[in-house]
């Protein structure tokens, strides 16, 4: 008889164990990309208008010496001329995490079976861009976005869709913290023999 009621013990404690409250899902937020209002629902395609239109010319011009020219930030793209004075040097890592409740609790959580996260899939993307004027650097900037989004037992977010909001997101904190310097930048290229510092 004990030996019952300590495996009915032992059920209800992983029973309650399961239906405790998930690890909420956070998402980092891509700069330049305001979520929609209930009111004004965006499409794909008007939130990318978005981002392009946010995109404006550097008062710079460089050649890019390291990197591949299709994946870059906008305003980089956007700067790139074969005879300018300057280079530029761009490198983006990706790095994947991953988070499971443990499926013992999700499979008898009641939970489960209509939709309760069951984990996350997240990517962290890191990016550094470096603008040389000879050897000399004129700027340094690095930046890094992490995008997470949940899964659960009737849909899972794909990886290649995590990774490009990642990247979208990294190439969005570099091209703002090139806005933010750019005067500082092309005083330094009109005045070549002037001490640049960041």
């Amino acid at each position: 008889m004990r030996r019952i009621f300590s495996l009915m013990g032992l059920l209800l404690a992983i029973f309650v164990a399961g239906c405790a409250p998930q690890q909420p899902y956070v998402a980092a937020p891509t700069i330049g990309n305001a979520p929609p209002t209930p009111n004004s629902p965006q499409t794909q395609d008007q939130s990318v208008e978005t981002r392009s239109a946010a995109v404006r010319p550097l008062p710079y011009k460089g050649r890019l010496v390291e990197g591949d020219p299709t994946e870059l930030p906008p305003a980089v793209a956007m700067a790139l001329a074969k005879d300018a004075p300057l280079t530029f040097s761009y490198r983006e890592e990706l790095t994947h995490d991953e988070y499971h409740i443990p499926m013992i609790l999700s499979a008898i959580d009641p939970a489960t079976y209509i939709g309760t996260p069951l984990g996350d899939y997240g990517v962290t993307a890191f990016a550094t861009l470096t603008i040389f004027q000879g050897n000399k650097v004129l700027g340094d900037y690095t930046a890094k976005a992490h995008v997470s989004k949940s899964y659960n037992l009737y849909h899972e977010p794909k990886h290649a869709e995590l990774d490009r909001e990642a990247r979208e997101a990294v190439r969005n904190r570099i091209d703002q913290k090139l806005y933010d310097d750019a005067d500082r930048v092309a005083r330094g290229i009109a005045s070549p023999a002037a001490p640049v510092t960041e």
